[in-house]
This record gives structure tokens, C-alpha cells and sequence, in this order.
């Protein structure tokens, strides 16, 4: 063991422990011990999402910069901020936050440049002409991916293009216009154009929830790079439920692993309001967020160094998360409201340390 490192083996096993012990929801949390920052304890980049407003909270910027070393702007990248009603593209906060991640010296990781959920008005209206329609297209992604080229270590260029139950791929505005593959091929060749050094991934969630999803994934990269598209990572969102059965996540990484690209364990968040099992006592659906946020270091780790693009955090403390709007009783995240380490994050720390040998 090296000199000031803590016990790994035993300090995931007592988070297990305090995060299985049956008491009702606290205000403070449980003493367990010292969690070192999780951007040391790994082998490979910790990051997390923010947005704009994150930037004026002292506490989150603090707690950022301790535990983190890159950076995914929530929703301040995409399509639904950048693109205004005239069709004009608006650059202040993603600009913001890559200044922030330039003068930390954090990766800044881009998300998303081609979303099936997204359609901008701009685009609705422009003439259904695959000429005009592609040019704008292009533009679009060529204005982005080159106004943060070489500060980007990767791009989500094409994200959730599956089928929620994995028959086949969703319908959007660009599989409409572009045509259902072409326009993700398209957009990989204009993002490698624009940005030669960022890494580019197809990002998708749920593959390790819904088998037939993680299989239409893989058929999709396989059709993709065999087309010649430059794809140069594979994403696993990882939004996962408190109760996802243990080996889950491991399989899905593994499965995406064998691509021998790198993988990016890229929205990491753990559920106890959606998990499954309706009358799961709290304490055991805590102690199945910390095993889960241990295994998606581990199902990482076990892939070769080459492929750990990152792991990112969705949500740094339990009030930042997306889920809080689904249900405000959720606690997802591995630090509690006030910043906080959570068992979770004593399993996560012992698991990344592990993978660090």
C-alpha cells in the first residue's frame, strides 16, 4: 500500500455496510472515514456535468476541482441552447465553461452535436431540399466542432440514436431529411473534418438495462465503421436504477469494449426512485447504489488503459441532478446536497483505486 493511501478493500466494504444498515433518511451523513478525491484515486479522468450557473456557487466549484478533472456541459452545448429561432448560433455559456475548464486545467468533453430529441425551429423550417437542408446541417456541426477545436478531448457526435426498445433506430428531423444512417455517417465525417483530434463517440443509454438495445448498438457500430466512419469511442450513459442486477454494466462495457476503442462511461448516475423492486427497504436500495457506482469503475478498469476514455459523474451532489426534477425525494449522486460523501462515493474511491492498483 503507498504511503497515505487508505484501505481500500475495507472502505468500499464498510460503505456497503453503513449504506445496508436499515435506518430511515438522515440529515447528516454517516461517518465513514476519510474518501480521498476521486480524480486522484483514479487511473483514468473523473469528470462531471455542469452548467452555467454551477460556475457562481463557490461550494460546487470548490468540490469540482477537488474531485474532478473534466468537464460535460449539461445542455449548454446542445442544439436546444445554441441554435436561436433565426437560426443564429449563441456561444456565451458553452464559451464560459470552456474558459473555466482552460484555466483549471480540466478536459472539456462536448455534448451532443446530433440529438434525435432536438429539432430547432430554424431547421423545421428550412425547405425540405437534401441539398440546402445538408448544407445547413453541416454548417452546424462544422461552427461548433471547430469553435472548440483542439479544446475538446471528445464529442458526443451522435447521441440515443436506438430505439428506446431497440428495434431498430429513432425517427428525427435528421433521419427524416439525411436519411435514417446516412446522416450519422454524415455527421461523423464533418465532426472528423472540423475537429481532426477529438475523439468521436455514438452514445447511447440503457444497453445495460435492455439486451436488445446493447445489440442493435453494436450492430450500429459495426454498420457504421464499416461504412468508413470515423467513430473513435463508444458511450455508455449509465443512468441506471438502484437495483439493476449485479453484472449488469460489467457485461455491457465489456460488450462495447471489444470494438478496441476507447469507452466512456459518460452520465453516470444511480436511482434509488427508479428502481424496480416497489417495496425495496431505502437502506438496500443505498446499498445498491454504492455496488453500482463501484462496478462502473470496475466494468471500466477491466477494459485495457488505451480504451478508459473517462468516467463522468451526472450530477456532482444529489441537488444537482437531472432526477431531482422527476422525483425531488431521489438521491442519485455520490456527494449529498451540501457536498458530502455518501457511501457511494467511499465504494466508488475504493473501486477506482483498485482499478489503480
Amino acid at each position: 500500500m503507498r504511503s497515505g493511501a487508505f484501505n481500500r478493500r475495507s472502505v468500499v466494504a464498510g460503505a456497503l455496510a453503513l449504506a445496508a444498515c436499515d435506518r430511515p433518511a438522515r440529515s447528516a451523513p454517516a461517518d465513514i472515514g476519510f474518501v480521498p478525491p476521486l480524480k486522484t484515486a483514479a487511473p483514468f479522468p473523473v469528470g462531471t456535468c455542469l452548467q452555467v450557473a454551477h460556475l457562481d456557487q463557490p461550494d460546487w466549484v470548490n468540490l469540482a476541482l477537488t474531485q474532478c478533472s473534466q468537464l460535460t456541459p449539461e445542455w449548454e452545448m446542445k442544439m436546444e441552447y445554441i441554435v436561436q429561432p433565426d437560426g443564429g448560433l449563441l456561444f456565451d455559456r458553452p464559451d464560459r465553461i470552456a474558459g473555466f475548464a482552460r484555466a483549471n486545467g480540466m478536459r472539456l468533453y462536448g455534448t451532443t452535436l446530433v440529438w434525435y430529441a432536438q429539432k430547432p425551429k430554424a431547421f423545421e423550417q428550412m425547405a425540405a431540399d437534401p441539398a440546402s437542408f445538408g448544407k445547413a446541417y453541416d454548417s452546424y456541426i462544422t461552427s461548433v466542432a471547430g469553435r472548440y477545436r483542439g479544446q475538446v478531448a471528445g464529442w458526443d457526435v451522435v447521441n440515443e440514436a436506438v430505439a428506446e426498445d431497440g428495434n431498430g433506430w429513432r425517427d428525427s428531423l435528421w433521419s427524416q431529411r439525411l436519411g435514417a444512417f446516412d446522416h450519422m455517417k454524415r455527421a461523423f465525417h464533418v465532426a472528423r473534418a472540423a475537429d481532426p483530434d477529438a475523439v468521436l463517440f455514438l452514445n447511447d443509454y440503457n444497453l445495460e438495462i435492455i439486451p436488445k438495445k446493447l445489440d442493435t448498438f453494436q450492430r450500429l457500430v459495426e454498420r457504421l465503421l464499416a461504412a468508413g466512419a470515423p467513430v473513435g469511442g463508444l458511450g455508455c450513459q449509465t443512468h441506471m436504477p438502484a437495483d439493476l442486477a449485479a453484472g449488469s454494466l460489467a457485461k455491457a462495457v465489456a460488450a462495447l469494449g471489444r470494438f478496441g476503442l476507447p469507452v466512456h462511461v459518460s452520465e453516470l448516475d444511480v436511482s434509488l426512485s427508479r428502481a424496480r423492486q416497489r417495496f425495496a427497504r431505502r437502506a438496500d436500495l443505498e446499498a445498491g447504489q454504492a455496488r453500482l457506482y463501484a462496478e462502473a469503475a470496475q466494468a471500466l478498469g477491466a477494459l485495457p488503459a488505451r480504451q478508459r476514455f473517462a468516467l463522468t459523474l451526472w450530477g456532482l451532489r444529489d441537488r444537482d441532478s437531472w432526477l431531482k426534477g422527476e422525483n425531488a425525494a431521489d438521491m442519485p449522486a455520490v456527494f449529498d446536497d451540501q457536498g458530502r460523501p455518501k457511501p457511494a462515493a467511499a465504494a466508488l474511491a475504493a473501486a477506482l483505486q483498485e482499478v489503480r492498483g
